[in-house]
């Protein structure tokens, strides 16, 4: 029961300053009086930094502001105040996605660069960043992209500082990815398989391979294709140790002609004069005539 009727109170209280806000609205005066920045302290849901003078309620930014305020309330209230409230179109607004998407066509000024990057960055060329959508606002009456959260409520407190900039005559490139299969035979080998085509060549021409009954190009395409794909560092594991075994398998069969070549004489030898295992990889040998080398 204590906290229902503390809950009816405290919303008495907050429909109470609503109702008697003073000139600044739920603007910090100090903030705006001291360096002219716009601090909206609506999001801020305590009356903790809140004050009374005058009949009127006033919110400021923070501790230290309040302390300011409540020691000379007078210099930061009419007539004194150095600098009133802007009239409410003065005033920059942030936008949610679906605000920003109802602004259509409208287009984005500074073609969608942010303000703050690149007014920070006294303008120079590496000062042209990108904003996201997701951090809009709209400043008389124009659309405006920020590039960071922190960017955005730096415009939204020094808008006269950001709003009014113009872009060089040269712009950066525009930073949309580029699809590989997009390119050009050349460009796609450089962008997407460089690095795995070079190892593989280095390897087939250290190895030399040449597979029975096959040509060397045709035998040295087919190492290639193993290398690449037992290799691939975007493969799967499956793929990648299937691969490496054919790779193993087809270097196997291509040793045979080395093998053979070495124990082979001109003249006849009976068996048991023959290399243990002569016979069993000559009828490996002979059975590659018409066998696929990817598949068998």
């Amino acid at each position: 029961m204590v906290n229902k009727y503390m809950q009816i109170y405290l919303e008495r209280i907050k429909a109470d300053l609503m109702a008697r806000l003073g000139e600044f609205e739920q603007f910090c005066p100090v903030s705006l009086a001291e360096s002219r920045e716009l601090v909206d302290c609506s999001m801020a849901g305590s009356l903790e930094w809140a004050a009374e003078f005058r009949g009127h309620y006033y919110k400021m930014s923070s501790q230290e502001n309040l302390n300011k305020f409540l020691k000379n309330p007078e210099l930061y209230v009419p007539p004194l105040a150095p600098h009133p409230l802007p009239p409410a179109d003065m005033i920059p607004k942030r936008l949610t996605l679906s605000e920003l998407k109802s602004r259509f066509p409208k287009c984005a000024e500074l073609q969608g660069y942010c303000p703050v990057t690149y007014q920070d960055g006294k303008h120079r060329y590496e000062a042209l960043v990108p904003g996201s959508i997701n951090y809009a606002l709209e400043y008389r009456d124009r659309i405006y992209i920020c590039e960071s959260r922190e960017k955005l409520e730096k415009f939204l407190r020094l808008p006269e500082k950001y709003w009014n900039q113009k872009l060089p005559y040269k712009l950066p490139p525009l930073k949309e990815p580029i699809h590989l299969t997009s390119l050009p035979l050349p460009g796609y080998l450089e962008q997407g398989v460089a690095t795995s085509l070079i190892k593989a060549m280095n390897a087939v021409g250290c190895l030399k391979p040449k597979f029975p009954f096959l040509s060397v190009k045709r035998s040295a395409l087919l190492y290639i294709a193993f290398h690449l794909k037992a290799f691939n560092p975007k493969g799967s594991e499956y793929t990648r140790r299937k691969y490496k075994k054919k790779l193993e398998q087809f270097m196997e069969r291509c040793e045979l002609i080395t093998y053979l070549g070495a124990k082979m004489t001109r003249k006849y030898k009976e068996p048991q004069f023959r290399a243990i295992d002569f016979d069993h990889k000559l009828q490996i040998f002979l059975s590659l005539r018409n066998i696929d080398p990817v598949n068998g």
